[in-house]
This record gives C-alpha cells, structure tokens and sequence, in this order.
C-alpha cells in the first residue's frame, strides 16, 4: 500500500514504520550474526576433519563428539538458539499491553567507595541500615532515608567481599580478599530525614540508552565525617585463599565462610573455632548462604554445582549434590519456604523444591550472566542482577514482571553485582549495587494483577 492511499493518521503510521524498521534492524543484526555462526562453525570443521571427524552442520547437537570439539560445538549451538530467543522475545516485548505496569522509583543514590561494589545487604534489627561491601578494602553503614554514611570499616587488608548482619544483634560479618571474615560491633544514629525530592514514577522496563559511555569516574571522595572502626572483634582465620561469602546461621552462634580454596568453613561464633570444615567442591567457592529458620546452609561454585548442607542432627552432616547448571553458580539462595533458588554464568536461574531436588520446578532464562541475586520475603519476588548493568524482577514460577529503569540519567553505569530486598522500608524496598562504585534505593510497586499472571 501506498502511503498516500494509507487511511491511517499520520502519528500512527509514523509510530508503526519506526517500529517495523526496528523489527528489521533487529531480524538484520540477527542475520549478521548468524553468518559469522556459521563461519565459525565451518572453521571449527575443517580443523576436525583434519583430525578425522566431521559436524554436521544441519544438526549441531547430533554426533559423538569428544572434549573439546563436542563442547565447542554445544556452545555454538547454545548461542544461536539464545540469540534468536533472546531477539525474539525483544521484539514481540514491544507489542505488550502497558496497562496494570509495574512502577520502579530510583529513591536514593549512595556514593562514597572508591571502587566497585561487590554485595550489600539491610540490617535485621533497629536502626534499619545499608551496609555495603567494597573492593576498595572497606565496609560502610548508610542511612537509607538519607543516603548519608554512618560508619566505615576499615580493619581488611584486601577487598571486602560481603557483607551481612546478625540477626538481633548490632553486629556485621565480612568476607575479604586478605583470606579472612571479620565480626565487628556497631553502633550508629540515624540522622533527621530530608524531604524526598518528587521523582517521577517510570514504568520498570523504561529502557532507553540515551547514551552509552560511563560518566566521568572522579575520586569518590564519599563523605568527609564519616566515623570509622579498624578493629574487628573476631577475626576467623584457616582459609588458605579468598573469602569470597559469609553468613550467619541461625540463631547467630555460628558462622558460615566461603572460599576460593574450595572448602567452606563452619566456626563457632564466642570461641571462633573452626567447627567443620565443608569440602567436595571442585573448583573455587562462589557464594554461601543459610537458611533463614533451619540450620542449612547452600554453598556455590564455579565447577558447576551448588550444594545443600545439613546440620540439623547433630550426629548427622549430610550434603547434596544438585548439578542443574552448565557454568559457574554465582549464588544459591534459600526462600522462606521450601525453595531453593540458584543463579549462573549460564544465564539462567532456576527455582528448586526442598523436598523434591531431581529437578527445577522452574527455569528463568536470560540475556546476561546472573549475579548474587535476592528473593523477597513477603512478595516472593526473584530480583535478578546482571553483567549487562540490568537488573530484572521474575516471580517463583519464573514469569518476568519488570526491569529496572537503566538510561544515561539513571540505573547502573556498569555491571551489577548483587540485589538485597529490605521488607520493612516504606521508601526503598528493593537495593542493587555494582562495580560504578554505587548502591542504589529503588521503590518497587508490582500490582497483584500482575503477580497472579
């Protein structure tokens, strides 16, 4: 049809060729790739033929191929069902109705560490603080209304790893390079809140990318009176390589440590003896995490595996093996239910039942490698933070609701390292942070309309 015959308005046929050109930019950018697919594939067979064996280039997950040809070859074909996947689910995304949206709030900025940002977390008990945990060798306590630090550790020698609090003490546990965790006592005053300024509300998946370059890094000299504490009151050592993790059993008489030496450590929190010491992983530890009620703790590593430890009969350690991922397990996290819920360089993450472990009772697959990720208390709410600075919300059966705004003007500049959801925060109620050097307070509102989907 002529656009001259077109009974259309002139806005709405306007707005349909702009969308139809991006359909064929995205379908063109997709035929590109492909094409260098295949090149590789082709490159990839002649140095097999050269060793005697073929790939069929119709089939790639046909044949019996060994080590390295058979593992390239899958990795191949993984990548181009996720590229049209993913480029699919972009396009059609653009076609879905907008009422009932989920609505996103950047509330607050923290900024003040002088490098990255590696994990954070929300106190338990009153007052109701950030703490966050840095590469730049610090710690740092932050009131959420006002952004402003409160307190700074300083007693690691390397880079601060994680970050988490006791369950009814003022008490933190932290994680560092220097092969150690620290348990070091608080004490902070939160300052008069500020009037919030009036920030518009933005649908969760505003995704425009105005521009795409990092603002200018500066020195993040943070704040000036901050008071600071250099000395932990227990130092737990015995790991022969980075803590990566820690966190707090149950009840807070104990501790749990994860470490690059493959093993996690059990200590005792008044006499910081080692208790156990939890080896199988092959490769380096990745994150470690307790249950909230039950004396279990899941451990995650890069060879692939997480692990479910029980220590509810004393007399009885039991572990379990669970191998549902094909690359490094950045986090295994428990709910308060009967779930278990692991993320993955594999880009995906998946939802698993306690009592029944053979397989996920659900699969969230995405575009970018999955981070420490987060699951809300009260919403039961998977909040999913990625390499590719996004950070996006899935329910427990795995269907997305929302993703955070990212533009020039807000959101993460670079990739985010972890989520933590804070349930008894009027103004913030879901946190991310990232290797821009800063936390962020978002205000999540997700209708019921939509969690019932």
């Amino acid at each position: 049809m002529h656009l001259q015959d077109s009974k259309l308005p002139l806005s709405l046929r306007s707005n349909l060729l702009d969308l139809f050109g991006q359909i064929e930019r995205e379908f063109e950018n997709l035929y590109i790739e492909n094409i260098e697919l295949r090149r590789e594939i082709e490159t990839l067979n002649d140095r097999l033929t050269a060793e005697g064996q073929t790939i069929d280039g119709g089939d790639l997950t046909k044949g019996a191929l060994k080590a390295k040809a058979s593992h390239s070859t899958s990795q191949l074909s993984q990548k181009l069902k996720t590229t049209y996947k993913a480029s699919t689910s972009k396009i059609v995304s653009s076609f879905k109705a907008t009422t009932s949206r989920a609505v996103c709030q950047l509330v607050k900025e923290y900024v003040g560490h002088r490098d990255g940002i590696w994990d954070l977390s929300v106190t338990r008990t009153q007052p109701v603080v950030l703490g966050t945990a840095s590469a730049d060798h610090s710690a740092m306590l932050w009131s959420i209304e006002t952004g402003k630090c409160l307190l700074k550790y300083l007693g690691h020698a390397g880079s601060v790893n994680s970050i988490k609090f006791h369950p009814t003490e003022q008490m933190a546990l932290t994680a560092s390079g220097d092969q150690t965790a620290h348990i070091w006592r608080y004490t902070v005053q939160l300052p008069t809140p500020q009037p919030v300024a009036d920030i518009s509300q933005t649908p969760c998946d505003d995704d425009i990318d105005f521009s795409d370059k990092d603002e200018a890094d500066g020195d993040g000299d943070g704040p000036n009176e901050c008071p600071s504490i250099r000395v932990s009151s227990t130092t737990l050592r015995s790991h022969q390589g980075v803590v990566i993790a820690a966190d707090w059993l149950v009840g807070g008489k104990q501790v749990v440590t994860a470490s690059w030496d493959r093993a996690a450590n059990l200590y005792d929190v008044e006499t910081s003896e080692l208790v156990h010491s939890l080896t199988g992983h092959d490769q380096e530890l990745t994150h470690c995490c307790t249950h909230p009620t039950q004396r279990l703790v899941v451990t995650s590593s890069r060879d692939t595996t997480f692990r479910l430890w029980d220590f509810r009969d004393p007399s009885i350690h039991s572990v379990n093996v669970f191998q549902g991922h094909t690359d490094t397990v950045t986090s295994a996290v428990f709910t308060v239910g009967d779930n278990v819920v692991s993320g993955s360089d594999d880009r995906t993450v998946k939802v698993w039942d306690l009592k029944n472990m053979r397989s996920p009772i659900a699969t969230i697959r995405t575009d970018s490698a999955v981070n420490r990720i987060s699951v809300s208390v009260n919403q039961r709410i998977i909040a999913l933070p990625h390499d590719n600075r996004q950070v996006r919300l899935f329910d427990m059966s795995g269907v997305r609701l929302a993703r955070l705004p990212r533009s020039n003007r807000q959101g993460h500049r670079r990739m985010v390292c972890c989520s933590a959801w804070c349930e008894d925060n009027s103004s913030c109620n879901l946190f991310s942070c990232g290797f821009d050097r800063q936390a962020i307070g978002w205000n999540i509102n997700i209708p019921a309309l939509l969690q019932e989907k």
